[in-house]
């Protein structure tokens, strides 16, 4: 049924990504991707830290990561909000592996030097719906800061 539909509105069920492994990659891609797009800017540096977290945490080719990304591109344009991609990630990944995520996203904050008020509420936004606490959140960020401003 949902394959007919998928059909009728033109998109090909062959393209979409299969459960399991694939889903979990996708939702970890569609959050960073989310932060990445949250300051009206999609900047190299921001693609490069999302690029590098994917390969390495997923194991994945260039051409593996590349269409990844393209598939979670999508998904996030055409989603209405990001609670079915952070219960993905609850389902799958340990506290450890979703502070890993953590890192990644003040990584992508930091990327222009910048927080702003729209970052900082996401940010919150996907503490909470990954279950880290405030202070997971703030040690998260605190320790990016100190690798990457170490002189602050």
């Amino acid at each position: 049924m949902l394959n007919r539909i998928r059909a009728l509105l033109g998109s090909d069920p062959t393209t979409e990504p299969a459960a399991g492994k694939d889903r979990i990659q996708v939702a970890t891609c569609v959050l960073l991707l989310e932060m990445a797009h949250t300051d009206g800017e999609f900047q190299d540096m921001e693609a490069t830290l999302v690029r590098d977290l994917l390969r390495n945490k997923f194991d994945l080719s260039r051409e593996a990561t590349d269409e990844l990304m393209s598939i979670a591109q999508r998904e996030r344009k055409e989603s209405l909000d990001l609670h079915q991609f952070a219960s993905q990630i609850n389902e799958n990944f340990s506290r450890g592996e979703k502070l890993e995520v953590m890192d990644v996203l003040w990584r992508i904050i930091y990327a222009d030097g910048v927080l702003d008020k729209y970052e900082d509420y996401l940010v919150r936004k996907l503490a909470s719906l990954l279950r880290l606490s405030h202070r997971q959140m703030i040690e998260a960020k605190v320790r990016v800061l100190d690798e990457i401003r170490p002189d602050r």
